[in-house]
């Protein structure tokens, strides 16, 4: 049994254990074994995910980041916890600029000294495409992860219960499992650059306070759905734990995303050590 250091931090109220493996030198499996330990709200520290900062499997970057869901399930990429990651970084020795990779994608991250707050460039592009699941349109629009968005008016967005029956059922849709996929539902004015975002997340099986690449996947569904050729957009995205902002290029030619970045908070929560 090892007496695990870690911090919890959150941004925008997703909220992560953090681990600095430099540290223990943890095997995968062991820690996709003691993630749900970590992660669970009552016998645990409690927690979206498991974030971890490894030392770079590449020679363009300075760390690398293993962000395990809740239950130990591999998430992809996670935005919210990579800022938070990234300020981990800032605080442990590392350029407030710097580069990470998670899997096979290289990021850059720049943390703001004088309030955390943190921006993530993402080198992905995004193809979106409407889609029907069970006659529900939908807008699939894969950020680093896989993402279906909804549009839902107000008085719906705040129908939880709703939203985690629907979106459990389209996350687990025999169309796009496996890997099985995120479900965002977003509401917003028609002409507006803001908009309100609930996601229920993949691996957590719930709503949580935010999600980082809903964030981007419902700013390039909502610029998707509007028809509008602007060749640049940014977007403000209110979720229940704060704000995100959503800015990327678009490429009409080919229908295209691309130049995704995510700018929000970031926040040490406290820390503490646990055996696992």
């Amino acid at each position: 049994m090892t007496n695990l250091k870690f911090h919890k931090m959150e941004g925008a109220g997703n909220d992560f254990v953090v681990l600095d493996n430099r540290q223990y030198r943890f095997s995968l499996d062991e820690i996709i074994e003691f993630t749900p330990k970590l992660c669970t709200r009552r016998f645990g520290v409690g927690a979206d995910g498991l974030l971890v900062l490894e030392e770079p499997q590449r020679d363009d970057v300075d760390y690398t980041m293993i962000y395990r869901n809740a239950d130990g399930s591999d998430a992809g990429m996670c935005g919210n916890g990579a800022r938070c990651l990234a300020l981990f970084a800032a605080r442990n020795g590392f350029k407030h600029s710097h580069r990470f990779n998670v899997h096979d994608n290289m990021y850059q991250a720049e943390v703001t000294k004088m309030d955390d707050r943190v921006r993530i460039h993402f080198p992905v592009e995004v193809q979106p495409e409407t889609i029907q699941l069970d006659g529900i349109e939908l807008i699939k629009a894969d950020a680093a992860t896989e993402h279906l968005v909804r549009f839902v008016d107000k008085e719906s967005l705040e129908a939880e219960e709703q939203l985690v029956s629907t979106g459990r059922k389209l996350r687990y849709h025999e169309q796009v499992n496996p890997p099985g996929t995120n479900v965002n539902f977003v509401q917003y004015e028609e002409g507006e650059t803001s908009i309100n975002l609930q996601t229920y997340e993949r691996g957590v099986e719930n709503l949580t306070l935010a999600c980082g690449t809903g964030a981007l996947a419902s700013a390039i569904a909502t610029h998707f759905q509007s028809k509008t050729n602007s060749e640049s957009a940014s977007y403000e995205v209110s979720v229940k734990g704060g704000t995100l902002e959503v800015s990327f290029d678009f490429n009409e030619d080919t229908n295209t995303y691309h130049h995704l970045i995510l700018t929000g908070p970031s926040h040490f929560v406290f820390e503490g050590s646990i055996f696992v």
